[in-house]
């Protein structure tokens, strides 16, 4: 790094947030032009510790095998795939980059963050059974999606997923989807490993116990970035050519804060999460495999309710949720003023407009909070029907911060996704918004190269190293199935998905 006028370091990239956001990102742009200078900020005691880590992150590897929020079913009973293919386009490309990083040597034990489990999907009910039947078919037409498989037969279903079926009543039609080719993410440990490599190389350094207080565009078009040292209570401020707002809820914050135009009217709704979390062995022991059900009228993506196999720091877990609910604060370990903070004359009217027309997610959220044990073991029931209360702890999931834009004809709605917001001379990105986030962190993270350093990422070299890390670059997975097939050999020999 070098030292400005006011005798300030300057960076290539400053990042806010040590998730795997920014841990990706670091990573990719360190590939792409090596002896570029990083300083990284992360607020809490060590790295992955809010969205990415693996209690709090919804940890399915997200390629919309069981998710079936994905596909929606339109009013002449078919079923929209259009962004079951793009997810699950978005999670090979991640795959992919995780297998250049293991072939590398940049990251080794590879199911020491990802473990093959399957994903199914489960619903019961005539009309469930149809669309779940309607799904199946359009999906395995797909070479995507060809291993998908379907069946009502209760005695199938026992084989697919045990758990679910003991001492189920038989007595409404039953109907599941079966992938064997899932997976499980440990994000936190990814994470952890990113940075690992990371620190190892020059013109890399991580704070941590730093928050950053201020982003000010300066006249040379660089950024100042101050920061406060939670630990000394010491205020810092360095220069950036380019930061990266990955800071969870905490980027929409921030975003206000470097005042881009780009940035204006966003806002955003904050649910919190709770899970039922498995305190049996015997129990986790029988269930191996991630069942995803349909979400209740209102609830907003990342509130699917399934019964999820979960390796977490090596261990088996079984989890069943989330149950969302409301908080004020953007971060699990945020502020409670932080939705106060974030509100200002341009995003007051979107939050408002967005509030007024999600009456049914205000009314969804408010059952949640009202939920006693026994209304949270009833909805556990109709995946674990033997379950008891005392086999299971309720425990604090992450916090998600849902993006309100603003619109023309409704004032303000919501976004459903993740976003990246950027500078239009692509000196500052923010990413905002939830599900599917983390799965797709590789392809996210190269479209936010492509767009804030444009130039480079059209010379040849930095072209042939995106080729290098990524085979499909600059293809459609969805359509070239020859690339496809081969891609996906790769990545199960590399990755030991096979």
């Amino acid at each position: 790094m070098a030292a400005t006028a006011a005798n300030e370091e300057l960076f290539d990239v400053v990042m806010v947030g040590g998730g795997i956001m920014s841990a990706t990102l670091a990573t990719l742009l360190g590939e792409l032009q090596p002896g570029m200078s990083f300083r990284v900020y992360e607020r809490l005691e060590d790295v992955a510790l809010e969205s990415s880590k693996a209690a709090n992150n919804a940890g399915t590897g997200h390629a919309a095998n069981c998710e079936l929020n994905y596909t929606p079913q339109k009013p002449d009973g078919t079923v929209d795939i259009a962004k079951a293919l793009a997810i699950n386009a978005a999670f090979e490309t991640s795959l992919q980059f995780w297998s250049y990083l293991v072939e590398k040597g940049e990251l080794t034990r590879p199911l020491g963050f990802l473990t093959p489990v399957p994903h199914q999907s489960l619903v019961w009910g005539e009309a469930n059974t149809r669309f779940l039947r309607a799904r199946h078919t359009q999906l395995s037409a797909h070479p995507m999606f060809q291993d998908m498989q379907f069946s009502e037969d209760p005695a199938q279903l026992a084989a697919w997923m045990p758990l679910a079926m003991q001492g189920r009543e038989l007595d409404t039609p039953l109907a599941a989807t079966h992938v064997p080719r899932g997976t499980d993410v440990d994000f936190g440990r990814l994470t952890r490993m990113l940075f690992a490599g990371l620190a190892g190389r020059g013109g890399f350094s991580l704070k941590l116990r730093h928050e950053v207080r201020g982003l000010e565009r300066m006249p040379d078009h660089t950024w100042r970035v101050r920061s406060l040292d939670l630990a000394s209570g010491q205020c810092h401020a360095v220069r950036a050519r380019f930061v990266f707002l990955g800071a969870g809820g905490a980027a929409l914050t921030l975003l206000r804060k470097s005042r881009i135009t780009e940035g204006k009217g966003y806002g955003g709704f904050p649910v919190s999460g709770q899970w039922l979390m498995c305190s049996n062995p015997g129990i986790i022991s029988q269930h191996h495999s991630k069942v995803y059900g349909k979400p209740s009228l209102g609830a907003p993506p990342m509130s699917v309710p399934h019964l999820d196999t979960r390796i977490i720091d090596g261990q088996q877990a079984l989890l069943f949720g989330p149950f969302a609910g409301f908080s004020t604060k953007y971060l699990k370990t945020g502020s409670y003023l932080d939705l106060i903070r974030a509100v200002g004359p341009g995003n007051l009217w979107p939050m408002l407009a967005a509030g007024w027309h999600n009456l049914d997610l205000t009314r969804y959220l408010i059952g949640q909070v009202l939920q006693s044990p026994e209304d949270r073991l009833a909805e556990l029931r109709k995946f674990v029907p033997t379950a008891r209360l005392e086999d299971w702890n309720l425990e604090i999931a992450g916090q998600r911060v849902q993006i309100i834009k603003g619109d023309p004809k409704v004032g303000g709605k919501l976004e459903f996704g993740t976003e990246v917001v950027a500078a239009a001379d692509g000196t500052l990105a923010a990413l905002l918004g939830a599900s599917p986030g983390a799965s797709t962190a590789a392809t996210t993270m190269i479209y936010l190269i492509l767009r804030c350093f444009s130039e480079r990422a059209q010379t040849g070299d930095w072209q042939s190293r995106l080729r290098r890390m990524v085979p499909s670059f600059g293809h459609d997975l969805s359509k070239e199935f020859d690339l496809l097939r081969t891609v996906r050999d790769r990545n199960d020999a590399v990755l030991g998905l096979a």
